[in-house]
C-alpha cells in the first residue's frame, strides 16, 4: 500500500511561484508513474501532469505547459510540480496520484482511476 503525502500549497499572488512536494511511502516508488492532478470549486477534477517512472518522459495539460513542471527523485521518493507564471484560474485543490501506467494516468479523471490518490493541498492565486 502506498501513502501520498502532497505539501507546499498556498496563497499567492498572480504571476507568482509555487512548488509542491508529493513524498510517497510504503512501496516501491520507481514502479509508478506519478501525476498531479486538480479539481477548482464547482468543477471535476482534471489532469495536470504527469511523468514516467525513471523520470525522462513529462506530459502536461496543455493549459500548463510552459508554466509547470514536474519533476521526481527516485532515491527520495518524492515527486515535485513546480508552478510559475501562476494565474487566477489555477486556483485548486491539488492531489499527487501514483499508477503503474503511465497512460492510466495521463486518462485519469480522479481517485477511482488511478492506482494511489493523496489527500490534496490547496493552491490559490489571487488576481
Amino acid at each position: 500500500q502506498v501513502q501520498l503525502v502532497e505539501s507546499g500549497g498556498g496563497l499567492v499572488q498572480a504571476g507568482g511561484s509555487l512548488r509542491l512536494s508529493c513524498a510517497a511511502s510504503g512501496g516501491t516508488f520507481s514502479n509508478y508513474a506519478m501525476g498531479w492532478f486538480r479539481q477548482a470549486p464547482g468543477k471535476e477534477c482534471e489532469f495536470a501532469a504527469v511523468v514516467s517512472r525513471s523520470g525522462s518522459v513529462t506530459y502536461y495539460k496543455d493549459s500548463v505547459k510552459g508554466r509547470f513542471t514536474i519533476s521526481r527523485d527516485n532515491a527520495k521518493n518524492t515527486v515535485w510540480l513546480q508552478m510559475n507564471s501562476l494565474k487566477p484560474e489555477d486556483t485548486a485543490v491539488y492531489y499527487c496520484a501514483a499508477d503503474s501506467s503511465y497512460s492510466k494516468l495521463t486518462h485519469a479523471l480522479g481517485s477511482r482511476d488511478v492506482d494511489y490518490w493523496g489527500q490534496g493541498t490547496q493552491v490559490t492565486v489571487s488576481s
